[in-house]
């Protein structure tokens, strides 16, 4: 995945430039397009691994270069980016053959991570966090290789997703992880079913966490999680 070819068509220049240097951190190569004509242009000359559109854009709006290229391209993944947000307008995307949508504003991360979604073979994102072997929080003692929560001489098995959910919020202990960052992540999308099954997880594993009042799942409304100890 590092090194894919990235060709982001944004005319607000000062995102762009933003997004352009995330992903070059991130091992991407990337080629700037400031309006749709260039990324047609572009699209032609340099065969990119993956799309990222504006859809409003000057020239030619991302809607338009994305239905030119699905004529002769069935495959590239498209993901478009936009301030648009009623429902016509996101089913008017997908019917032109986006992957994914983006409303603005949105983190740079969690377009990154859409980002990897669509470029790794089967679709979804595998998960690169580390796994030690335990982690050790307030009370508790966390195996994630086991699926299990330790609270003194207690063990409580956890379900895979439990803990995959766990440990992500471990990894990112005090800070907020995002919602949609934890949804791309595990489920490969952040729609509202699987939005749903994340709430009842997390429900699940603050029943879980109950011993140890300490130990503490908070949930920042509109953004997402936090694990706090």
């Amino acid at each position: 995945m590092s090194n894919s070819l990235v060709l982001l068509a944004e005319d607000e220049l000062s995102l762009a430039h933003i997004v352009r240097e995330s992903l070059y951190e991130r091992g991407f190569q990337v080629v700037l397009c400031a309006n749709g004509e260039v990324a047609l242009k572009k699209y032609k000359e340099m065969k990119p691994d993956i799309l990222v559109l504006d859809v409003m854009m000057p020239i030619k709006d991302g809607f338009t270069v994305a239905k030119e290229i699905r004529q002769s391209d069935k495959n590239i993944p498209i993901i478009f980016l936009t301030a648009k947000s009623q429902v016509k307008d996101v089913v008017e995307g997908f019917e032109l053959g986006a992957n994914d949508y983006l409303k603005k504003p949105f983190s740079v991360e969690e377009l990154i991570i859409r980002i990897q979604v669509q470029l790794s073979k089967n679709g979804l994102l595998q998960v690169e966090t580390p796994l030690l072997e335990v982690y050790q929080f307030g009370d508790y003692v966390f195996n994630p290789r086991k699926n299990l929560l330790n609270y003194g001489n207690h063990a409580k098995a956890l379900t895979s997703r439990e803990s995959e959910i766990l440990n992500l919020l471990f990894i990112h202990k005090q800070e907020v992880l995002s919602k949609s960052v934890l949804l791309t992540k595990l489920w490969g999308s952040d729609s509202f079913f699987n939005a749903r099954s994340l709430d009842v997880f997390i429900t699940k594993l603050r029943k879980k966490l109950m011993n140890d009042p300490s130990v503490r799942i908070i949930n920042v409304r509109g953004i997402g999680y936090k694990l706090v100890y």
